[in-house]
């Protein structure tokens, strides 16, 4: 398999589902931006502020802080403050935001399941090993682009 054949791969998957999450973020009046937000938080409990998104997510800083305070601003996230550290603010959906949080979910579920249509358990087993693989790897590289 040659490297281009996973980046296409993966850039027709973000274009399907982009086609496939628009009218969810048209009913919202939601950006794509801000349906990150909300399935990030929606799909990674704990995983509550916006430094998470961007360390486990990989979102932008401005590109999260952007949404969060659109998604604020909206009544879809409510902010509290760390009863530990001031300096840390916990996200949570709101009881407006969940709808909307909830319908993307389900459109996330069904390319989820379109995408590994056809797979046996056993390729998806063999798939989640080589994808563990390839992300140890690919973070392995990135360090080692960061010491240059």
């Amino acid at each position: 398999m040659e490297f281009y054949q996973i980046l296409r791969a993966a850039r027709q998957f973000e274009r399907a589902f982009a086609q496939r999450i628009s009218p969810v973020l048209e009913r919202w009046s939601l950006t794509t931006g801000e349906m990150q937000v909300l399935l990030f938080l929606a799909n990674n409990p704990g995983c509550d502020t916006a430094r998470d998104m961007v360390v486990v997510r990989g979102l932008g800083k401005s590109q999260v802080s952007q949404a969060v305070e659109l998604l604020v601003g909206k009544g879809f996230l409510a902010r509290s403050p760390s009863q530990r550290d001031r300096r840390i603010v916990h996200l949570a959906i709101t009881e407006a935001g969940w709808p909307a949080a909830r319908e993307a979910q389900a459109v996330q579920a069904r390319c989820g399941r379109a995408l590994f249509d056809g797979l046996t358990p056993e390729e998806m087993e063999t798939l989640r090993v080589i994808l563990e693989k390839m992300m140890a790897n690919s973070a392995r590289l990135a360090g080692e682009e960061q010491k240059q």
